[in-house]
């Protein structure tokens, strides 16, 4: 995912001059190609994401779109104060990268796993949030946040995901992606919404649903906010339950942008949270080990909904 998304930022950026990139002083063997190419549209911020931020707003404001690239929380809780003041209060364009969400980096434990970071930046006023599902999501949301006015978080996992769409049609920033439609002889319907790239768990159970004679209907919500509320009301007023997955904390995330559209609805659907409850893991371990300890795998997922409907 992180490869494809600097693929696609070289490409614009050749074509955009005013489009810079800042590091952290990290992912050198990813960025390299950019500073290669252009090497006089990239600088090292050195470790130091605070002062990172506060350059990639004045530059923003002097009219540059400028993207900001670390791993795990660096890149934003370690820059709350920046991103809120110096970013999203003054709309600059500022596109900030985060490779490594949720457990990507689980085995460098608790500090290096993001997974309160979509509630804290989703909080801020103005500021855009993207979690795209796999690359080629990834790809579409580099230039459609280049295209969005004024800041925008883009969560990313790291690499090696699994490709679910060969292609995007009409892909836009606050549109979820319908990934499949319920089997017309299936029982029981359930929707199942997620974000980012817990994406191929939640196209893996959905799949295991069908067979057990469950009919699912399954969207990528590539982008958190603005959420999107056709969808959700679609859905909420087709099916008696709803499923969120998320590799994050349930309290102030995915989960709670869904159950914010439903409560405004007065719709009765049931939402089923799939994700890290109020709690830090304590656990270190590789990103598909910490899964399982929250039931974020793909069986269980498709367990868990199974014993909700049946």
């Amino acid at each position: 995912m992180r490869d494809t998304v600097i693929k696609t930022l070289i490409e614009e950026a050749k074509a955009n001059k005013d489009i810079e990139l800042i590091t952290g002083d990290l992912g050198f063997g990813v960025l390299k190609p950019f500073y290669e190419q252009l090497p006089n549209q990239f600088t090292n911020a050195g470790i130091a994401e605070q002062s990172m931020t506060g350059i990639a707003a004045g530059m923003a404001l002097s009219g540059k779109t400028v993207f900001t690239y670390s791993i795990g929380n660096f890149p934003t809780l370690r820059c709350v104060e920046q991103i809120r003041n110096d970013c999203a209060y003054m709309k600059a364009n500022v596109k900030i990268i985060c490779v490594g969400g949720g457990f990507v980096y689980g085995s460098l434990g608790m500090s290096h796993q993001a997974t309160d970071d979509i509630a804290i930046i989703r909080a801020l006023p103005g500021v855009t949030v993207v979690c795209p599902g796999d690359p080629t999501e990834a790809a579409e949301a580099v230039t459609g946040i280049i295209n969005t006015p004024g800041t925008v978080y883009l969560r990313l996992g790291r690499g090696g995901e699994k490709k679910i769409h060969e292609k995007i049609e009409n892909f836009q920033i606050g549109k979820a992606l319908k990934i499949r439609e319920p089997k017309a002889e299936a029982g029981k319907k359930v929707a199942i919404f997620s974000t980012g790239a817990i994406l191929e768990e939640a196209t893996t159970a959905a799949q295991m649903l069908e067979e057990a004679g469950i009919g699912v209907e399954q969207y990528s919500f590539h982008t958190v906010k603005p959420i999107d509320r056709d969808v959700i009301a679609a859905c909420a007023a087709k099916y008696d339950y709803i499923v969120t997955v998320e590799e994050h904390n349930i309290l102030g995330g995915f989960a709670s942008a869904v159950s914010e559209v439903i409560t405004d609805l007065g719709e009765k659907v049931k939402l089923i949270k799939i994700g890290i409850p109020d709690e830090y893991c304590t656990a270190v371990g590789n990103q598909n080990y910490l899964r399982g300890l929250y039931g974020m795998q793909a069986a269980q997922i498709a367990a868990r909904v199974k014993e909700e409907v049946k």
